[in-house]
């Protein structure tokens, strides 16, 4: 391949910054991460290619509107999961671990989290940072 043709090839390849997207673009991209925002996959073997400005504004409307839900339900869950590892904390010193750190510890042995506070947090459905903060 002559320099000129790698050139080429080169330049296929190369990403346009933000502005040299014209707005149906830039709209094409951002329903394509809301979509992954909403629903946790990305939207494949969904043509776009004939959508109008409109459409994409429409979509992302109801999009936005997935995405409002989930938060609110994970905010939910994550407050039950607090309530729950309050409660199971209770237990275990209730059942003998001396201490807050001890049942945590404890607990990290039953999930098999090896004492990793971000992976329990994982596990137990908690916010991240939750246990690392009670145990550091």
């Amino acid at each position: 391949m002559d320099e000129a043709n790698k050139e080429q090839a080169v330049s296929e390849y190369t990403y346009k910054s933000w502005e040299e997207y014209t707005p149906l673009e830039q709209a094409a991209r951002i329903w394509w991460d809301m979509y992954k925002d909403a629903h946790g996959v990305r939207p494949r073997g969904t043509d776009t290619s004939s959508w109008t400005l409109e459409q994409f504004e429409s979509e992302m409307s109801y999009l936005q509107g997935v995405i409002q839900r989930n938060e609110a339900q994970r905010v939910i869950e994550e407050d039950a999961a607090i309530q729950d590892f309050e409660a199971r904390v209770s237990k275990i010193i209730a059942l003998g671990a001396k201490d807050r750190a001890m049942a945590i510890r404890w607990i990290h042995e039953a999930e098999g989290s090896d004492g990793d506070d971000e992976y329990l947090c994982y596990r137990v459905g908690v916010p991240y940072g939750y246990i690392k903060s009670e145990t550091a």
